[in-house]
């Protein structure tokens, strides 16, 4: 991580969010204008500091004295907001630093998200200012922060309005000001969650909202930082905060909109070609435990059950419903997101036969007839009875239409239980209308009304907790394997100058262990013959030629070919083929190369990812790996766990297992090799772009893999046009980072 970044980690945002005095440039005494909006946010969501209205035309707002200018002011505020017109932001700007401010907002518009040069030159003019002057500054075109726990808000949003809400344990950071302080945290309010803290960070000049999240996560009053961006700035600072919230045990929950890809990759390779944008953020979010989600109400309603940071320890669901459709529905939907639903065990069934006789084996989720409405301390038991399997790991109680005082044991049920649990509560309260689901989130009970939102929950809790496991017990923890051999690597990557054939990608990769076929370069119909006989027939033949990087798409290939008389001829056909396909091409001649054993055609690649740096993937290879686009993303470098994830998760991932009497493949060799990949790929991230193994087999068990054919695009020859567009992509309009 350069310095810059690290900076920007470690900045202590408490005296942003919670001053002991704050000014506002721009303030009004009109309710209707945005610097009279965020004035009377500032007055009246219970600010205990001094508030210094700033503004040359007003003598008073409020009551409280207005100044001609920050130099006039009695003392040096901690925070500044601005709220001036863009060709006045950098004189305000100017005399903030001339007082020693630590922390500026500029809420102003008109730079980067513009998309104009002019808005872009502000914005690069504004990350100087910052780095020169050493203030932090939020924005610009932003709205701002608020803070429940200390009672501060410098916003302009009507969210806030009235009696300030109580404080929660919930974080809210997002690009957007509308999106995340209405989609997100007043809906999280209006269904009992309770915020911390809210930034709206727009353009993030300088700031980002990975800073926000750093504060957040290091704070007391938070356990649950809800994340709604556009993209990611800054990829090794996103591991680092990622890092740091599982060793906090504080979930990231992220919506990241903008889905589809900004821009098509200028891609030498297969995994260029398939590389999206998307794709790989939702990888790198996976691996490094962030919990991504789809849609605003998914942040807040998995952070309903987040919040109580109880992590599950396996996959082993039970449920208890007076109702069968219910049970059925929840059992459904939890499949749906992989969890499963245990039998019970043999001492469970002999209990819950002594608690309802008559009922025969009971099935999990278990439909409880009227026990479940009629008899509740008997279902209380019941439910106790579930909750303690060995084979449970969350429990899930549904309730309907019944009595508050009914209600209330369900609550103390999932409150007290030994294994994670949630409350599905379908209905109403019989006895008081009043009473809702709101009542229960405020008190802190994890309710829900719908299977849905429920499961993806608790598939969060486990999935995190996972994570957590696995990174306290260091097996995030990337080791280089054996047999890296970096010096040997980088001097033949060296001599093979700006453009690598096959020849040449296979001797770079095989000092880090590659096994790759057996192959002589001929320049000759009768040194190709020669080769081939040395080999063994059958041979391949392929062009050897670092400007023709697909052989196939050339026709400058043959395969299986066996005799002296065929194999010239086969040299002389590949030549052809390859004039005829790139006139302007170097032509160094034929590669003779043994003919690849059967198994499962896989592919494995990198890719530079303008955010995450080099990403390693692996797929189903062949032809079809742009078609069917079944790959599988991490980024760079991998351990071996990580490795086989990503070989799990794909759908081809069956064909390794061994199908229709085909014996199971090498699976082991292939999760060692992108690992190795992933080393090479983080070894020389400054001088590889791209990567392709394709295809390589995979042989059956115990007999290794080998790759068959190998490019290697170094940087410099990606660098042009099209690369440095990929580069400056930001994801978000309204920001303009430093990829």
């Amino acid at each position: 991580m350069d310095e810059s970044a690290s900076r920007a980690v470690c900045t202590d945002l408490s005296r942003l969010l919670a001053p002991r005095s704050a000014a506002l440039v721009g303030a009004t005494d009109h309710p209707t204008s945005f610097g009279g909006r965020v004035f009377q946010q500032m007055s009246n969501f219970g600010f205990r500091g001094k508030i210094y209205p700033v503004n040359p035309r007003l003598g008073e707002i409020n009551g409280l004295r207005c100044y001609p200018g920050l130099k006039d002011l009695p003392e040096t505020p901690d925070h500044v907001g601005i709220i001036v017109s863009v060709q006045r932001v950098f004189d305000v700007l100017t005399d903030c630093a001339a007082i020693g401010v630590p922390f500026a907002t500029v809420y102003t518009a008109g730079f980067s998200e513009t998309g104009t040069p002019e808005g872009r030159e502000r914005q690069a003019r504004l990350v100087a200012f910052a780095k020169s002057s050493g203030m932090r500054i939020m924005g610009p075109n932003c709205n701002g922060v608020i803070n429940f726990v200390d009672g501060f808000a410098m916003t302009s949003t009507a969210a806030v309005k009235g009696v300030r809400a109580p404080a929660g344990n919930i974080g809210v950071v997002s690009h957007s000001g509308g999106l995340g302080q209405i989609n997100i945290m007043w809906r999280a309010q209006e269904i009992g969650l309770g915020i911390s803290y809210e930034a709206s960070c727009g353009n993030e000049a300088d700031l980002d909202t990975l800073d926000f999240v750093r504060f957040m996560l290091e704070s007391d009053a938070t356990d649950v930082v809800l994340l709604a961006v556009e993209g990611i700035k800054d990829g090794e600072k996103f591991k680092v905060v990622a890092r740091e919230a599982a060793e906090r045990e504080k979930p990231i929950v992220a919506l990241k909109f903008g889905r589809t890809e900004a821009g098509s990759r200028a891609a030498a390779s297969h995994t260029g070609a398939v590389a999206g944008d998307d794709a790989i953020t939702d990888a790198v979010f996976r691996q490094y435990g962030v919990i991504r989600v789809d849609e605003c109400d998914q942040l807040y309603e998995t952070a309903v059950l987040l919040r109580q940071r109880r992590w599950p320890r396996g996959w082993g669901a039970a449920a208890a419903s007076p109702t069968g459709g219910n049970v059925v529905q929840l059992a459904d939907v939890g499949a749906r997101f992989g969890l499963d639903w245990p039998p019970y065990s043999e001492t469970t069934q002999a209990a819950l036969a002594k608690l309802l006789p008559g009922y025969g084996k009971v099935g999990n989720p278990t439909d409880m007839t009227s026990v479940a409405t009629g008899e509740q301390v008997l279902y209380r038991q019941a439910l106790n009875t579930i909750a303690a399997d060995e084979n449970v790991h969350v429990m899930v109680p549904i309730y309907m239409s019944i009595a508050r005082h009914d209600l209330q044991l369900g609550a103390d049920f999932v409150t007290g239980c030994e294994k994670v649990a949630a409350m599905m509560w379908i209905g109403n309260c019989t006895d008081d209308p009043s009473f809702t689901r709101r009542d229960f989130v405020k008190a802190g009970v994890p309710v829900y009304r719908d299977a849905t939102p429920c499961m993806r929950a608790f598939r969060a809790a486990v999935d995190f907790g996972d994570y957590v496991k696995s990174h306290k017990a260091g097996a995030t923890n990337c080791e280089r394997p054996r047999g890296l051999d970096r010096q040997t690597a980088a001097e033949r990557l060296q001599s093979a100058g700006s453009k690598l054939t096959e020849r040449e990608a296979k001797a770079v990769l095989a000092a880090y262990g590659f096994p790759v076929t057996r192959e002589r370069l001929a320049t000759s119909p009768d040194e190709a013959a020669a080769h081939a006989r040395e080999i063994g027939a059958p041979v391949a033949l392929k062009i050897d030629s670092p400007d023709i990087a697909h052989k196939t798409e050339a026709g400058a290939i043959r395969l299986g070919i066996e005799g002296d008389a065929p194999v010239r001829g086969a040299y002389g056909e590949v030549m052809s083929a390859a004039r005829r396909y790139a006139p302007q091409a170097t032509l160094n001649g034929v590669l003779v190369q043994a003919m690849a054993p059967k198994g499962v055609e896989l592919m494995l690649g990198v890719v530079s990812d303008p955010v995450f740096g080099p990403v390693v993937a692996v797929g189903l290879g062949g032809i079809y790996v742009e078609v069917l686009k079944d790959v599988a993303y991490r980024a760079a470098p991998v351990t071996p766990r990580q490795a086989a994830d990503m070989v799990g998760e794909l759908r081809s991932a069956t064909l390794l297992d061994g199908v229709r009497g085909m014996a199971p493949r090498d699976k082991d060799a292939l999760i060692d090799l992108i690992v190795r990949l992933s080393w090479f790929a983080h070894d020389f991230r400054e001088d590889v772009a791209e990567i392709d193994l394709n295809p390589l087999i995979v042989l059956e068990r115990g007999a290794g893999a080998c790759v068959v054919d190998a490019l290697i695009v170094r940087a410099a020859d990606r660098r042009g046009p099209a690369l440095d567009a990929l580069l400056s992509l930001q994801g978000a309009a309204c920001r303009q980072g430093e990829a």
